[in-house]
């Protein structure tokens, strides 16, 4: 089951910097917030997200007691709220640091033995200079392959357009090889600013994947940009069909560390348009309020 939860914004009087508490509404979920409180407390590292504490008690919009999680504040949104508002892609510098800052976090990640098991867009969060923070570990778990004392089997939960066919099986367990798809697609979804397999209904999709069905790559391919072609061979690498064929987030580094230069003098410049054109749009919405 996946937590249903409302955001509330809140603002430290003594450090003055943006927080934002994630309630949960259930109160069966209590424990599963401790468990994603304690994986995010662990971590440190600049493209985690992270966590300042528990919270519990009687919010504001609230009658009842709740739990909740203390984390920073993203205003920027996620990544796929950046592609929705440049209604289509984020250029191209942008777009490889982005996929490149990921591949850190998910590789820090994988080296605690952690699992994300639901990397896509929408969990990968910006923060105010646009840099990667992943974000949303209630799926997260320790990696079956990196404990082998762990027998007990998991639930295969995930979002299923970033599924890998191997967890269409009731028996799977998971292991690193399924972050490692669900990067794949979301680098297709960054380099595109389309949601894969956009209206086909997701039992489809979890027939054809598992056939091998992956996301087109006719638009991508024609984009002659450098470093275009080696993101869309990594890519398609990470989704192979046999898990044990996908690099690791290590070796995924190694690819976007030698695209990243390729495009250094053009980030900075990107990036300020891009805020320049996020701040103009909020401002007109603002104005028409």
């Amino acid at each position: 089951m996946r937590h249903v939860g409302q955001w509330w914004n809140a603002r430290t009087i003594v450090h003055c910097s943006s927080l934002f508490i994630y309630f949960f509404t259930l109160n069966d979920m209590d424990a599963e917030v401790k468990k994603e409180a304690n994986y995010l407390k662990l971590l440190s590292c600049n493209f985690v997200l992270s966590i300042y504490g528990m919270y519990e008690g009687i919010p504001p919009f609230g009658r009842n007691k709740q739990m909740g999680m203390v984390m920073e504040f993203m205003k920027r949104g996620s990544v796929e709220t950046l592609w929705k508002k440049l209604s289509g892609p984020p250029p191209f510098p942008l777009a490889c640091r982005l996929i490149h800052e990921v591949a850190i976090g998910m590789n820090f990640l994988h080296s605690l033995g952690i699992l994300h098991r639901d990397l896509k867009p929408q969990n990968v969060m910006l923060s105010d200079e646009l840099h990667a923070r992943l974000a949303d570990f209630g799926l997260c778990t320790e990696s079956i392959s990196f404990n082998p004392s762990n027998q007990e089997a998991t639930d295969n939960a995930g979002t299923v357009k970033y599924m890998p066919p191997e967890a269409f099986d009731l028996n799977y367990k998971p292991s690193r090889a399924f972050d490692r798809y669900s990067f794949a697609i979301l680098v297709w979804s960054t380099l595109s600013g389309k949601e894969p397999y956009e209206g086909i209904p997701a039992d489809l999709v979890e027939v054809k994947v598992p056939m091998g069905q992956r996301p087109s790559l006719d638009d991508l391919s024609k984009i002659n940009t450098e470093g275009m072609k080696d993101l869309l061979d990594l890519m398609q690498k990470c989704w192979k069909e046999d898990p044990k064929e996908r690099p690791t987030f290590n070796e995924c580094i190694g690819c976007t560390e030698t695209v990243l230069p390729m495009h250094e003098r053009e980030i900075n410049k990107v990036v300020y348009q891009v805020l320049d054109k996020l701040v103009s749009d909020c401002f007109f919405l603002h104005q028409s309020v």
